[in-house]
């Protein structure tokens, strides 16, 4: 069996651990460790597996997750979400469908604080669905927008799979995040206005809430953005600017966000502990799944799977952009099943040196592409992960429900996808600019 049908064979086998609910990371590291060994040596497997854990766990690189992490689930933990909706509430709120637009507001700046899907969804989620709920909101339209709004998490940075993609690939994560922010926002828009059209076609499905006084919207404005404003301007700028390393810049942000909820007493002794406990958690779940997914990729070095791969596509009379849009095919299908993170790490040792070597496409670029399609994958069916977050948080409501009013906002992310595609400069002119 020759050594590229192996590293087919493993990718099966892998899916296959994935059927059997095996945790992906440690699929990745049996798969590998495995293959590894049966293609050079046991010992050189070992060797490589044991090389690989300590690399991974000691990598200074690898050590702005926690940091970032942290200053999410004090986010999650503390006021800060409810302040952000009432600020984007008092604006909008009064609006047909504007609690849905002013949810998408909220999910992009708590996204500039959280870094991630999950708790931007399960935050908005428990602010914004009694809301849409007391002003008779339709339940698919309200549950569908904190979906889409939660995968915001995702672009905006700081983002976790910009770090990951960063880190796995040798791109500057400050790049990244610079190249996060336009697409991040233009996502927002995109969901604003198929929310739009949706309640222009009928307006029943969203009626308008109270309308909110000036002075009330400059209370929302001064008590619930401008600390998370500063937080944000004083972190990522500093990075942005050159004052930081990332994981300097991820200890300031979190250092941050702690002294604004310690002030302010809007983080209990409970809460903070539990935001420990969930970093801790949530960290250790994504370094164990990086460490995985590179002892996965050291199989697939040595199966040459990726360079077989890369010798086929240059050989295709096919226009690069046609290739691109196959890959990115891919990546939909194999996100309404496999976890973002998980799908990317996975994929990368394979598709990268396709699109940087072959295809020669901007790897800032594609990794943002790359951000904006599972940020998708969370949301379709079968398996999107913030629409069982959402139907967890609102109970009542089946899941058919949430994903029949899913489809306005992921037809609204595709378009946003091809946009990128077709003029990248959107992506690449803040990263040229700055950097």
């Amino acid at each position: 069996m020759s050594e590229p049908i192996i590293g087919v064979a493993g990718i099966f086998l892998f899916l296959f651990l994935i059927c059997l609910r095996v945790p992906i990371a440690y699929a990745m590291a049996i798969v590998g460790a495995a293959g590894f060994a049966l293609l050079v040596s046991p010992s050189a497997a070992l060797s490589m597996l044991a090389t690989e854990v300590y690399s991974n766990f000691s990598s200074y690189s690898l050590s702005m997750i926690p940091m970032f992490i942290w200053m999410g689930f004090l986010a999650y933990y503390s006021a800060i979400g409810s302040k952000l909706y009432r600020f984007a509430y008092c604006f909008i709120g009064h609006r047909p469908g504007g609690l849905a637009i002013a949810t998408q507001v909220a999910c992009a700046i708590f996204g500039a604080v959280c870094g991630s899907n999950t708790a931007t969804a399960a935050t908005m989620g428990a602010i914004a669905l009694p809301e849409m709920k007391k002003y008779r909101y339709d339940d698919s339209l309200s549950t569908a927008s904190v979906a889409a709004g939660g995968a915001l998490g995702i672009l905006i940075p700081p983002s976790v799979i910009f770090i990951v993609y960063g880190v796995a690939t040798g791109q500057s994560v400050g790049k990244l995040f610079v190249a996060g922010v336009v697409p991040g926002i233009l996502l927002m828009l995109f969901y604003i206005i198929a929310i739009w059209v949706v309640v222009l076609k009928r307006r029943d499905l969203a009626p308008a809430g109270e309308r909110a006084s000036w002075a009330e919207k400059l209370d929302s404005l001064r008590n619930g953005v401008l600390e998370v404003l500063v937080v944000f301007i004083i972190s990522l700028g500093g990075l942005f600017a050159g004052w930081f390393t990332p994981a300097e810049a991820g200890a300031v942000g979190c250092a941050g966000i702690l002294l604004i909820t310690m002030i302010r007493r809007q983080i209990t002794l409970e809460g903070f502990w539990k935001s420990l406990r969930d970093t801790t958690r949530t960290t250790a779940m994504i370094m164990f799944m990086v460490t995985g997914a590179m002892v996965f990729g050291r199989f697939m070095a040595v199966t040459r799977l990726p360079f077989e791969l890369a010798g086929w596509v240059s050989g295709l009379n096919l226009h690069p952009l046609l290739i691109m849009l196959f890959i990115l095919f891919i990546y939909l299908v194999l996100g309404c099943f496999i976890d973002a993170l998980a799908l990317i790490l996975l994929t990368l040792p394979i598709f990268y040196p396709v699109v940087a070597n072959v295809l020669k496409f901007d790897p800032i670029w594609f990794g943002v592409i790359i951000a904006m399609v599972v940020a998708i994958g969370v949301i379709t069916p079968p398996v999107g992960m913030n629409v069982f977050i959402v139907k967890g948080i609102a109970e009542n409501v089946s899941v058919e429900t949430v994903f029949k009013g899913v489809w306005p906002f992921l037809l609204a992310a595709i378009a946003c996808v091809l946009l990128l595609i077709v003029f990248p400069q959107i992506v690449t002119f803040l990263p040229n600019v700055l950097y």
